[in-house]
């Protein structure tokens, strides 16, 4: 099971999702070493990226290990997304992809992100200037529509498939669902009907039976994982094994998640230095505790340790109280 994208193909149809302060490259990285047909970058300001703000830069920042890696761009001028898609085109990504999902107010005030489902002529422009702009395959992500009496993803879609568009990704919800309620994978499959290009469904994905039911409903050709990877970065190479063979990967074992929160945390250390990267990497090592025993009290401590010794040493000690003796040695 692959998904052509352009004159990319991915092997397995399974896509790390664009989410903000989370699929940095330390994540992305990580994931992809793990497993996953595809990675996408945080969204980024195409204005931003104009500018080549640093923060911006190192957002868009890639590495050989996460390629191909997508990156997505958000705005609501074509010029301005024209270029800043050139400019990312001449850094090395592989495929570029537009946001009209996001339902945050600041980017949606900006009458950008899902606010571009609102104006249909708009995102018609935008999704135009960037295909002609570069040599690249562009994708678009979007979600159902703005309200319940405006579900329009299937006219955009059509419109995405015309101008050029080589994939478009749903997130079953509205924007003005922000991420509340459940996804519509049904209502992807309206969608899906309407296009011959590759359909990718977003929403709710927290374990293989949430990938099977996605798929059953939508019949998209893949999906993409935002929240469901939070603290489990090996979930989207469980998902590949399962749509391949039908078989249940085991989470790794303790001392294996050790291993990988330890490395993972040194390269955020490594990728925004000691003071941001400790404090960028806070929720990542809460999602990874999540249930373990005495999770509660070891983030407690960690959010206010001022060293990076000193936090190293804290997990270290934490993950060697919840070992088995067996782990261990």
């Amino acid at each position: 099971m692959s998904i052509k994208i352009g004159n990319v193909t991915l092997e397995s149809p399974v896509i790390l999702a664009p989410m903000s302060g989370v699929s940095d490259l330390p994540f992305r990285r990580l994931v992809k070493s793990l497993g996953a047909g595809l990675v996408v970058s945080e969204m980024i300001a195409s204005q931003a990226m104009i500018r080549q703000n640093k923060k911006t830069m190192r957002m868009a920042s890639s590495c050989a290990e996460e390629f191909p890696m997508s990156v997505q761009l958000a705005g609501c001028e074509p010029k301005i997304m024209a270029e800043a898609a050139k400019l990312n085109e001449d850094r090395g990504a592989a495929i570029i992809d537009i946001n009209m999902g996001c339902p945050v107010k600041k980017v949606v005030n900006g009458h950008a992100g899902s606010a571009l489902m609102r104006d249909e002529l708009t995102a018609a422009n935008i999704l135009e200037a960037v295909v002609k702009a570069v040599g690249l395959p562009v994708t678009l992500k979007m979600r159902t529509g703005w309200d319940d009496q405006n579900r329009n993803a299937p006219i955009l879609a059509k419109i995405a498939e015309e101008v050029g568009i080589q994939m478009i990704t749903v997130h079953g919800r509205t924007r003005c669902q922000f991420y509340n309620g459940s996804a519509d994978w049904d209502f992807i499959s309206m969608v899906k009907e309407v296009v011959s290009i590759p359909v990718v469904a977003n929403g709710d994905i927290a374990n293989l039976g949430d990938v099977k039911s996605i798929l059953l409903k939508s019949a998209a050709d893949g999906v993409m994982v935002g929240r469901g990877s939070y603290g489990k970065p090996w979930f989207l190479a469980q998902i590949i094994e399962f749509l391949k063979t039908g078989k249940t990967i085991p989470d790794p074992c303790l001392s294996e998640q050790y291993q990988i929160v330890r490395n993972h945390y040194l390269d955020m250390l490594h990728h925004y230095g000691s003071y941001t990267g400790m404090r960028m990497a806070r929720k990542h090592v809460a999602w990874y505790t999540k249930g373990l025993p005495n999770s509660a009290e070891f983030r407690a401590k960690i959010n206010k340790i001022p060293t990076v010794v000193d936090a190293l040493n804290l997990i270290d000690q934490y993950f060697s109280s919840v070992l088995t003796v067996k782990e261990v040695r």
